[in-house]
């Protein structure tokens, strides 16, 4: 975890201080211009569960950031440098192979699947290479060894070719074939309805079921496995919002509270807690007594609310 911070550190990302005041499903966010991280340090990706993935994935989705799980093995079996796996979604990579990527932007070409290893075929160069040497389709796919419908695949982005074959193609038309798996990139994220993303948090805290039934335009993520439990994003006022909710007789609240301060400042995000008559002393953060929550009306009041408390 440490050699990941410092590689970060060292590229010139502002890095987050590590979660764990409660089980979460990333160690640390990074920051740099306007790319978000969230990373994830698990010596055994199988060990990372479907749960933590999809928390993740939810939480990535509603702050456009990439998401990285570092790992050095997948069972008794050690990963590849230069490769990237997945787990539930969750791109892998070695720690060198994230140094490749982080320190000196070397992506890597290999993505390891079911049955083998692929890559990623630039269709548009086969396909403008082949035409340049006036050979057909048939005549390619007979000198690489493969279908015609395989290497239309190839040229129209509906395939992806084992390295075996990506090797045929870069010796027999002389040129990269190969696309780099950038996977800093940010994810597509299919939309969930509102109600679906806040089915957990309303039944997990009944005090805000009344306030995030109507969420209007803003969006809304709730989350069981980081130190904050909710993210809301206003679009058109380009705000947003992390959210802690203290529950009775928190032990490590202290410690919660800084690692919500120091993932806000990563997301530029104002940071609020919900409390039950705790008291923070000493901390930048927001404080809503939960009666004045059950006073208000709305996700705005909300909104409103924490955004006055964040200019006093």
């Amino acid at each position: 975890m440490l050699a990941a911070e410092t590689m970060l550190k060292e590229a010139g990302f502002t890095v987050s201080q590590v979660c764990c005041s409660r089980p979460s499903c990333f160690d640390f966010a990074a920051r740099k211009n306007d790319n978000l991280l969230f990373i994830k340090t698990q010596p055994d990706i199988d060990a990372y569960s479907a749960d933590d993935s999809l928390e993740i994935r939810r939480l990535a989705g509603s702050v456009s950031a990439a998401l990285l799980l570092v790992s050095e093995k997948t069972r008794d079996r050690q990963l590849e440098d230069d490769t990237v796996y997945s787990r539930y979604d969750v791109s892998a990579i070695t720690l060198k192979t994230f140094e490749n990527i982080i320190i000196s932007k070397f992506y890597p070409l290999i993505q390891a699947g079911p049955g083998g290893y692929y890559v990623e075929i630039d269709g548009e160069s086969i396909r403008r290479r082949r035409q340049e040497r006036g050979i057909s389709v048939g005549e390619m796919a007979k000198m690489i060894g493969t279908s015609r419908q395989t290497l239309y695949g190839y040229e129209h982005g509906l395939a992806k070719a084992s390295v075996a074959a990506a090797y045929n193609l870069i010796y027999t038309l002389g040129i990269p074939v190969a696309k780099p798996l950038n996977i800093l990139e940010v994810p597509r994220q299919r939309k969930c309805r509102f109600l679906t993303t806040a089915k957990r948090m309303i039944t997990k805290n009944k005090l805000l079921a009344k306030i995030f039934r109507r969420p209007g335009n803003c969006g809304f993520v709730s989350v069981q496995k980081a130190p904050f439990d909710f993210v809301i994003t206003v679009p058109e006022d380009k705000m947003r919002i992390i959210g802690g909710v203290a529950v009775s007789k928190e032990h490590d609240l202290d410690r919660r509270v800084d690692e919500i301060l120091s993932v806000s400042r990563i997301l530029k995000a104002h940071p609020i807690l919900v409390t039950e008559g705790h008291v923070i002393y000493g901390k930048d953060i927001a404080c809503i007594q939960s009666e004045e929550l059950s006073r208000m009306k709305n996700l705005e009041d909300l909104i409103r609310t924490s955004y006055k408390l964040s200019l006093t």
